[in-house]
């Protein structure tokens, strides 16, 4: 079986880990990785691949930066090449991208299946680009891998009709043919990827060295993340979440700065309290997140990271697709908040049980005609 995921993103690299990493045990598997280059920094790419030890790319396609429109459609010119060369079995996508949403395209056009981890999540802001990303990437696919039970509903509630009846989390090993097509995708709940790799690699990430290296004391700071267009692109916007901030009375927040964000941060004046450093490698990034007391991000995934690792967030947005995060009370929207003590988390964990890479390739293995 041969199998092309594609991959472009920081936080893609992450989820492809576990999956790949599943896939290597199974027997006449051919796993071709596709990098597109939407994140090309090395901070923000080759470290991790070096950090996870995650095969070199078969294909870099060397993107880059730029519009929507230019990048995306740059993105599915190329991807269409490397289907076309390797006619793959299925192609496998992550989260809500350009690059998510240019694999989509370029597959389907070609007719070859179309698997999407990460399926179901929905802001229900239709001006966030990974919006759009992810509810046309879901549209195109036939197998949809969704995290959580909430995705589920999600995709229930747009007409899908069709899931695995298995509970909301699959017993390994299972003994079903699994088929779905463009015409009746199927929905199977196999928890969150991001949870099986922090789950592995949190003992790692404990060893990291970098707070001594910024000389940071052990929760005597908060960690910041801010990259979404709508929050960096817009001046006015911007500074209202920098007020915030600046009004939470924090002494230190670190913030690694994305490349996009960098640019745009060049234009103002920062709260004193502020402390920008480069991107971070994962393992960095795990263990400065873990000690600290607070997490102020505008990431899908720094949310989430933040809740299993026990630290308290805002999240610098009007809305979350991670629901779940905001109703066990670890997670709250900026424009929610009130007090730092109002946290309080519920011991519930809805997103599956840290084998959701074991799910996804046994279903994918199941999936061959």
């Amino acid at each position: 079986m041969k199998i092309v995921q594609i991959v472009g993103a920081r936080p893609q690299f992450i989820k492809y880990f576990p999956v790949h990493k599943a896939l290597s045990k199974k027997e006449g598997i051919e796993d071709i990785l596709v990098h597109t280059g939407q994140h090309y920094d090395v901070n923000m790419s080759d470290i991790f691949f070096k950090e996870l030890n995650i095969p070199e790319p078969r294909y870099h396609l060397g993107v880059g930066s730029g519009t929507q429109g230019a990048q995306t459609g740059k993105m599915i010119e190329k991807i269409e090449e490397v289907l076309l060369k390797e006619n793959p079995d299925c192609v496998v996508i992550y989260g809500d991208t350009n690059s998510t949403l240019a694999g989509a395209i370029a597959a389907t056009k070609l007719h070859i299946p179309v698997f999407h981890i990460e399926a179901g999540l929905r802001s229900y802001n239709k001006l966030m680009p990974e919006e759009i990303n992810r509810v046309l990437s879901d549209h195109v696919s036939t197998l949809l891998f969704c995290p959580t039970k909430t995705a589920i509903e999600n995709l229930e509630k747009e007409g899908f009709k069709n899931k695995l009846n298995c509970g909301d989390l699959i017993s390994l090993p299972f003994n079903q043919k699994i088929n779905g097509d463009i015409s009746s995708p199927l929905l199977i709940n196999v928890g969150d990827v991001m949870f099986d790799i922090i789950k592995e690699i949190e003992p790692v990430a404990d060893k990291s060295h970098i707070l001594e290296k910024l000389r940071l004391d052990k929760k005597a700071y908060a960690t910041m993340t801010l990259h979404r267009a709508e929050n960096v692109d817009n001046p006015e916007r911007l500074q209202e979440l920098l007020n915030f901030i600046e009004n939470l009375k924090i002494d230190k927040i670190v913030f690694p700065v994305h490349p996009r964000t960098r640019k745009v941060l060049t234009k103002i004046k920062l709260p004193e309290c502020i402390m920008t450093i480069d991107p971070l490698g994962y393992m960095d990034m795990v263990k400065l997140t873990k000690e600290s007391i607070l997490v102020l991000t505008d990431s899908g995934g720094l949310q989430k990271e933040a809740f299993w690792l026990g630290v308290p967030c805002i999240t610098l947005r009007e809305e979350t697709e991670w629901m779940e995060t905001i109703e066990l009370g670890w997670n709250i929207l900026y424009k929610n908040f009130k007090s730092l003590d109002g946290f309080t988390k519920k011991s519930a964990y809805p997103f599956g049980d840290g084998r959701a890479g074991e799910r996804i390739a046994e279903v994918i293995v199941k999936s061959e005609n």
